[in-house]
Formats: structure tokens, C-alpha cells, sequence
């Protein structure tokens, strides 16, 4: 009784190994020419047993190929052709789905999903999951437009913007036009975005794009029209009369409190209060500045009594140093200059400044030899020397 127990649990078991570990997938896939899609191939984990392998293949024309292959060593695209168009999901436990990217036309084939896992006793299980994909060339579809924000109710100056979306096989081509009421469409953009950096009530209006492609006879698919507003920015309140837009900063005077005019005094002091402001600054009214100290006074007397005295004397001097000739005197040697037997009386210049407009000072001159050198000498005259005299004794007594 016991081996028919083992046993039924065994099978059951089997039975739901098998149902969980079982791939999903799809059997056929229509692909758009130049956009990408994906092979959906996925299963439920079950705990004991562990993914080994994962094997995409293709079969085309009698024959079968591996594109990709994950097992221990990692990741490998085998077929040159995907190379770089096509990746499995890493972090997905139980998705093996295969994503091709720039679908070609001669992609178009049978694609298998291969997995193998393996349980705790080492024995491998291994599932299948076939996939028919048709890679075609679809003309673009009629374009639907999309907002930047929800709405198409806009301020002044905002910005914005409007995009056209279009499905079939690229490249896809975008035409945006404004309606015109009673004439010809505007055309604006050649664009699948329509973009403004600062909207203006003029820009209000009906929108539409159109979108085409090279498939078939290119018929040119065009949107519905969209009603576009822009509100009027709100009209700035005009300040009423009497009152400011600024608000003059309080008063301080030096030494005491910010005086402030109160919000509930009548308009008339505030007025006042204003002017008095904008005449001139108010008189301080903090305690009165320290005097001086003592020594202070002291020091000006004393610089005070020393220009005093200082003064008289350097007038004095300057006045001396005016008053005084000047004498030059010249020496001429006989052994430099050849000269007849007599003597020669060489005349002497005579500097001097005038002692006033009514005095002239008299010298008497003249030549001796000494030595054999001629010397040439000026005597002041008595009658000067006593005036100078004079004058000086004068000049002490003031």
C-alpha cells in the first residue's frame, strides 16, 4: 500500500512539474518593415528546478539556424546578421521572450524557443514553443494629434507644442498645416512636432497633419483638425490715486529709534510727514557729542606760539640774504697769459642788488702784485658798510 502511495505522489509530481514549467508563446507575429517587435516565450519557475539552457533558432528556407544562445558562459548572438538587433530579458526569471529590432524583410521565418532546465537529481526537462513571423511594408496610418499638456487651452506666453503620430513602416514623413477660413491651408512645419516658445492670441486657430510614407501608391494620411485657444494675459491692476506702489523705507536719526508714520493717521500727515522727508533730513536728537580734552588745546597752543615766532625770523633772514652783494673776484696768473711790461688793470665785475631806488653802493678797486701774480681787489666803501649797518639795527628793533 505503501509503493501505490509513493507513486501516485510521484506522478502527481510529474504532472505539475510539467504544467508549470510549460513555455507560452504565439504562432504568428505580422512585423512592421524597419520597427522592432518581440517573440514572446515565457513559463512559471518552480522551485528544484534551474534554467540550464535558452536556444532562439530560425529556420528559413529548409534550413535552421541559432541566433542566440544563453548557458553558463553568458550570452552569445550566433548569427551574424541579428548581430546587435537582438536581446533576451537578463533579470526576468521564467521570460525568455526575443527582442529584434529593425525588422528586415528577410527576418521574416519560424523562430523556436528552446529551454532546458535542470532538477535536483540532475535530470534535464526540456520544453519548445514555435513562433511564424511575417515581416511587411504597412502605409502610414492616419496621424493622431497629441498635446503637450492636457487640453488645448493655453495663456499668453506660454509654451507649447503639438505632435503628430502616424503607424506604418518608416520613414514617415509629416506635413503641419493651419485652416484658413475661405482660402488655402497655411502650411507651417515640415515636422512631426508643431512648436511654439511663446504663444500669442494670434496664434489661436484650427490645426491639422498630415503623414505619408513609400508603401504602395504613398497615399497621404491626414488628422482631424484641432481648435488651438491662447488667453489673453489678465489686465494689471492700476494702483488707485493717492496711494504707492513703493513704500518709502522708515527714517532713522543718528542715535535714536526709526520713526514711522502709522498706517491709521489720516492722509493729510501723512502727506506732511513726507514732505518733511523729501525737504531734508531731520535734526538728530541723541545726546549731544563729548568735548574735546584738555591736552588737545594744549598741543594747538604750543604748534600756535612756535608759527608765531617761527615766522618773524625766516622773513628776517630772507630779507638779509636780499639785502647782501655779491662779489666776484678774478686772479689771472702771468705764466698763462703773455702780458707787456706794464701793468694792466683788469676790470672787475660787480654784482650787487640795490638796496632801494634812491642808494647805490661805491667800491674803489684796485691791483697789486704778489709774487709775481697780479691781483686784482675790491674794498667796500665805509659809507656803505655804515648803512648796512643802519638798516640792520633797524631791522632788530621791530
Amino acid at each position: 500500500m505503501g509503493e501505490v502511495v509513493r507513486m501516485v505522489v510521484f506522478v502527481m509530481a510529474f504532472i505539475s512539474c510539467n504544467a508549470l514549467l510549460d513555455l507560452s508563446g504565439v504562432q504568428e507575429i505580422k512585423g512592421t518593415w524597419m520597427r522592432s517587435t518581440t517573440l514572446p516565450c515565457t513559463y512559471m519557475p518552480s522551485e528544484g528546478f534551474t534554467q540550464q539552457t535558452l536556444i532562439w533558432s530560425m529556420e528559413r528556407d529548409y534550413g535552421t539556424s541559432t541566433i542566440f544562445r544563453r548557458d553558463d558562459s553568458g550570452d552569445h548572438v550566433l548569427l551574424s546578421q541579428f548581430r546587435d538587433r537582438v536581446s533576451v530579458p537578463k533579470h526576468s526569471p521564467g521570460d525568455a521572450s526575443l527582442l529584434i529590432e529593425n525588422l528586415e524583410i528577410p527576418d521574416s521565418g519560424h523562430y523556436t524557443c528552446q529551454v532546458i532546465w535542470r532538477s535536483k537529481n540532475n535530470s534535464l526537462i526540456t520544453k519548445e514553443v514555435t513562433t511564424t513571423v511575417k515581416v511587411v511594408k504597412v502605409a502610414a496610418t492616419k496621424p493622431v494629434i497629441r498635446a503637450s499638456e492636457p487640453g488645448l487651452t493655453f495663456p499668453a506666453g506660454a509654451r507649447a507644442s503639438l505632435t503628430c503620430v502616424a503607424n506604418g513602416s518608416p520613414p514617415i514623413s509629416y506635413r503641419w498645416f493651419r485652416s484658413v477660413p475661405g482660402g488655402k491651408a497655411l502650411l507651417l512645419s515640415s515636422q512631426a512636432e508643431l512648436a511654439w516658445d511663446s504663444l500669442q492670441p494670434s496664434d489661436t486657430g484650427k490645426y491639422y497633419c498630415e503623414a505619408e510614407n513609400r508603401v504602395g501608391a504613398g497615399a497621404v494620411q491626414q488628422s482631424d483638425a484641432v481648435q488651438l485657444t491662447v488667453r489673453e494675459s489678465p489686465v494689471t491692476q492700476q494702483p488707485s490715486p493717492g496711494t504707492s506702489r513703493h513704500t518709502r523705507p522708515p527714517f532713522t536719526p543718528r542715535g535714536g529709534a526709526p520713526q514711522r508714520v502709522p498706517t491709521d493717521a489720516p492722509a493729510a500727515k501723512q502727506a506732511a510727514g513726507r514732505d518733511a522727508v523729501s525737504e531734508g533730513p531731520p535734526v538728530a536728537t541723541g545726546p549731544p557729542p563729548a568735548a574735546p580734552p584738555p591736552s588737545l588745546y594744549a598741543l594747538a597752543a604750543a604748534l600756535g606760539g612756535a608759527a608765531l615766532v617761527a615766522l618773524p625770523a625766516a622773513l628776517l633772514r630772507r630779507r638779509r640774504n636780499r639785502e647782501e652783494p655779491l662779489y666776484e673776484v678774478t686772479f689771472h696768473s702771468t705764466a698763462d697769459v703773455t702780458r707787456p711790461e706794464t701793468d694792466v688793470e683788469v676790470p672787475v665785475k660787480h654784482l650787487h642788488k640795490e638796496t632801494n631806488s634812491k642808494t647805490e653802493t661805491s667800491n674803489d678797486t684796485f691791483t697789486m702784485k704778489v709774487n709775481g701774480h697780479d691781483s686784482i681787489c675790491i674794498r667796500k666803501n665805509p659809507e656803505y658798510e655804515n648803512l648796512v649797518n643802519a638798516m640792520e639795527s633797524e631791522y632788530e628793533r621791530t
